[in-house]
């Protein structure tokens, strides 16, 4: 057995301890690529959702390095997550790639089922290592995020332009050479130190946007053309409510073990969105509240064409617009997508938040001033 998964974002990080940790093979995808996108278009059905098509890439570029079997995680709720394992193992095989899928996920049949597809994974192994293993891999999911986050704070502020995504990418280029989750928290850590360490602007107030959406297209950089690091480097602070640590955490260790759930964003889009309508639809109107309390200047949606989920998220966010009065861009992304006209509606969207911050700090200088 020669595993591999998708990427999406950082989760091959996350993926890579947890299968160093039980001793398994696996083959690491190439990053998502222009080809892994060109090869799921052409496999998968047309007006299928964007991810499925990427993943269907990935798994094909795996194929041909030597990858027979496939995991991923399983979905909950009403989204066509839930059901990208029987497409993919259904499509891989029609057109002749022998693979096998395993998902990860507390199905109908419970906490012993989840136990028995690990075992198809790890072999023998007891229960009490397995316990061990997911600790460590959750750990690394969370530390992932944290470091992602402060290059979220750094970018806007750094005083040599581009020292951060300097940095972040070296690391993400030497986690592959590490192995176990200890070497790659120590990775982690040093990574830190060194971000830390940067020379950056105290004084500057950079704009604050929030990235809400679809979890795939707002978590992969590729998909959403590097949006955090393009509105980073134009000097503004992202926020990502969506992240890896959050969906292991809250969507599947949650599912198993009684621990109370983050449950903000279900009070905070109550008056909205009362109800969980699949995927991250309830998430996106909750957050994009929680952002408009905390002060921030914008928020963008981002999600795949047909997400309908998100259509409907879509739908209510004028209203929130309206209520709050925060600006929220939503951009919605396909394999058409043309990267120019993407980033022309990013930079406009900051233009208009630059200008609206400066007619409130006039309006502010003029009340003070007591004309």
């Amino acid at each position: 057995m020669k595993i591999t998964f998708p990427h999406m974002g950082n989760t091959y990080i996350v993926a890579k301890a947890l299968l160093d940790d039980v001793g398994v093979d696996y083959i690491i995808p190439p990053y998502n690529n222009k080809r892994a996108l060109e090869i799921g278009t052409k496999y998968a059905p047309e007006m299928v959702c964007l991810p499925l098509k990427i993943n269907l890439g990935n798994y094909i570029e795996a194929y041909e390095k030597g990858a027979d079997t496939i995991l991923i995680t399983g979905g909950r709720g009403p989204c066509r997550f839930g059901y990208y394992c029987e497409m993919s193992r259904e499509i891989l095989r029609d057109n002749g790639f022998n693979m096998d899928v395993i998902t990860l996920e507390v199905s109908q049949e419970g906490f012993n089922e989840l136990l028995r597809r690990i075992r198809r994974i790890t072999g023998e192994i007891n229960v009490k290592k397995i316990l061990k293993v997911i600790k460590n891999t959750t750990l690394v999911s969370k530390r992932v995020d944290e470091l992602e986050r402060l290059t979220y704070k750094l970018r806007p502020r750094e005083i040599k332009k581009g020292s951060t995504d300097k940095i972040y990418k070296e690391f993400q280029r030497k986690v592959k050479e590490v192995r176990g989750s200890s070497q790659i928290l120590k990775l982690i850590n040093n990574t830190k130190s060194r971000l830390i360490r940067l020379e950056i602007d105290r004084e500057f107030k950079p704009l604050k946007i929030g990235i809400v959406g679809e979890i795939y297209t707002t978590i992969d950089p590729f998909t959403n053309f590097h949006i955090e690091s393009i509105l980073g480097n134009m000097g503004v602070e992202v926020d990502r409510s969506n992240t890896v640590s959050g969906w292991i955490i809250e969507h599947m260790l949650k599912a198993i073990v009684p621990f109370k759930k983050d449950i903000r964003y279900k009070e905070a889009a109550k008056p909205y969105l009362g109800a969980m309508i699949g995927g991250h639809a309830q998430e996106t109107i909750g957050n994009t509240v929680l952002y408009a309390k905390d002060g921030y200047d914008g928020v963008v949606q981002i999600y795949p064409l047909t997400c309908m989920p998100e259509i409907v998220a879509e739908s209510i966010l004028p209203a929130i617009e309206r209520d709050y009065n925060i600006p929220v861009l939503t951009l919605i992304i396909d394999e058409m997508t043309g990267e120019a006209g993407y980033l022309t509606r990013i930079e406009a969207f900051v233009d208009l938040l630059n200008r609206r911050r400066e007619r409130v700090e006039i309006g502010q200088n003029f009340a003070l001033s007591g004309n």
